[in-house]
């Protein structure tokens, strides 16, 4: 059967989906568009269902490939694609599934930070995960939520924090105060059986929450000591962490944060207030409201979510010195570049120049280097910096 499935695959992707459907007897069919989205007609299945539907895995790994078809895995992988998925399906519709170990490695970004990398079998069931219980989780966000959501990111947080600053400043007449904070070693602190708590009261299908129980456990930070008191439940009251580097990771960092979201909004009343992953800032005319906050939201944090500030990055500042805040400082009138931000952009550029004239990279990989600090670059005031560049580049030539 795998057999006349993979010549029928290959022939055709969507026949693949058809005849998926034929055999899971579902009314469902793939919908146009980038993100592939399932278009459910007459019969509502359970969350469940749809996320180990066949469909829904073939779709959940054309995103996955993307950008990553010349990795041996991912070659390996697609190479017997038509088994590899109808094995996937069959363990998870026997829930016989077993979550693979992790492979682990650090990157510069720019400090270290330390990856864990499941294996493609898990990658592609992540991507079926998040594609079916996003849409379902992001109606309960804040508008002002920005990591890693649809029509969100980065630069639309950082407008956002202008269009606040221009409102509460009186379109920049009058100074006002900003607290930037971070919460120390999130992911890894990330309480699992919360998180899990949380995610039950969003989603009712028991054979759902199974399944992203199976993906949350997989990874665990927490090693004990003979001073600790064993764990309840095969230890899953001592269970943290979620791992940099699943795609599942952005969303339950976002259920969990929603929780903070929650309490400043509803129950501090905090209007002017947006939040990236682990970063936020709060803004108000009054330092001294600010300072008061502090110690509240910690309170929050520490015995609702079990995480804690980091001491040294908790940052008063008046708008008019500048609100630094995801690689940019907003001020009165302008937007610039973090200066760290600037001299690491410039220093990556020189030694991406030198190894270009070394052969060790070729031309065409310079120039998407050199593109994408551009791109950074015409999201603020930066001609100054951009005639630096063309000038480093032109005494090194």
């Amino acid at each position: 059967m795998a057999f006349l499935l993979g010549k029928c695959f290959q022939a055709n992707g969507e026949q693949f989906v058809k005849f998926a459907n034929l055999m899971d007897n579902r009314n469902i069919e793939s919908v146009g568009g980038g993100n592939h989205k399932l278009k459910i007609k007459k019969e509502k299945l359970k969350i469940f269902e749809e996320i180990i539907s066949l469909e829904n895995l073939l779709l959940a790994w054309k995103e996955f490939k993307r950008g990553k078809r010349s990795k041996k895995d991912v070659q390996e992988f697609e190479f017997n694609l038509e088994d590899n998925l109808f094995q996937l399906h069959r363990e998870l519709k026997g829930k016989i599934y077993q979550h693979s170990n992790y492979t682990s490695f650090y990157v510069s970004d720019p400090k270290p930070r330390k990856i864990h990398k499941a294996i493609v079998r898990d990658r592609v069931l992540h991507h079926a995960i998040f594609r079916i219980l996003y849409p379902i989780l992001d109606k309960g966000f804040i508008f002002d939520s920005y990591s890693c959501r649809l029509n969100k990111g980065t630069h639309r947080a950082v407008a956002r924090l202008e269009k606040f600053c221009r409102k509460l400043s009186r379109n920049n007449t009058r100074n006002i105060f900003a607290v930037k904070c971070d919460i120390k070693r999130f992911f890894d602190s990330v309480d699992q059986e919360i998180l899990l708590n949380l995610i039950r009261r969003k989603v009712k299908d028991e054979d759902a929450v199974w399944l992203v129980k199976s993906v949350i456990r997989s990874f665990s930070l927490f090693t004990p000591t003979p001073s600790q008191s064993p764990p309840r439940a095969g230890g899953e009251d001592l269970c943290s962490g979620l791992p940099l580097g699943n795609v599942t990771s952005q969303l339950f960092a976002n259920i969990y944060l929603n929780e903070l979201d929650q309490f400043v909004k509803h129950r501090l009343k905090i209007k002017y207030y947006l939040r990236y992953c682990d970063d936020f800032v709060v803004l108000s005319d009054n330092v001294k409201y600010l300072q008061e906050l502090i110690p509240r939201i910690n309170n929050f944090l520490k015995f609702g979510l079990k995480l804690t500030f980091h001491p040294n990055k908790i940052i008063f500042r008046k708008y008019r010195q500048g609100i630094d805040f995801l690689g940019y400082v907003v001020l009165p009138h302008r937007r610039v570049l973090r200066t760290k931000t600037k001299r690491r952009m410039l220093r990556k550029i020189r030694i991406k120049h030198l190894d270009l004239q070394r052969g060790i990279i070729s031309e065409k990989s310079f120039n998407q280097t050199l593109q994408s600090y551009f791109g950074v670059l015409k999201h603020c005031r930066s001609h100054k910096i951009i005639k630096r560049v063309v000038f480093c580049l032109g005494n090194m030539i």
